[in-house]
């Protein structure tokens, strides 16, 4: 078993940063790849950022690109989501995942375990 939990969200206008992490503890060593997932009112979870505990190989959507960033720090056991010139289309309940999968993938169902989400508003 892996608990996550993930913080740092919040409300903050358009253009501006958040930084998120996921503090994972547990069977730790069966997960190596963490992923960020978000999920708006209405609509369907989506993929975000993943990365490999081991090489730190990363994997973006395409909406995120160049505005996000995904990183981890092995020795706290956490990983992060600096978010950069935000959007209002990144509104939406950020979830971290982990996986056992070496390979960053953005399948949903490569992941095993889930955090119970941090709210993220962003105003126009």
């Amino acid at each position: 078993q892996v608990q996550l939990v993930e913080s740092g969200g919040g409300l903050v206008q358009a253009g501006g940063s958040l930084r998120l992490s996921c503090a994972a503890s547990g069977r730790t060593f069966s997960s190596y790849t963490m992923g960020w997932f978000r999920q708006a009112p209405g609509k369907e979870r989506e993929f975000v950022a993943a990365i490999s505990w081991s090489d730190g190989n990363t994997y973006y959507a395409d909406s995120v690109k160049g505005r996000f960033t995904i990183s981890r720090d092995n020795a706290k056991n956490t990983v992060y989501l600096q978010m950069n010139n935000l959007k209002p289309e990144d509104t939406a309940v950020y979830y971290c995942a982990a996986g056992t999968r070496a390979v960053p993938r953005p399948e949903e169902y490569e992941y095993h375990y889930w955090g119970q989400g941090t709210q993220v508003t962003v105003s126009s």
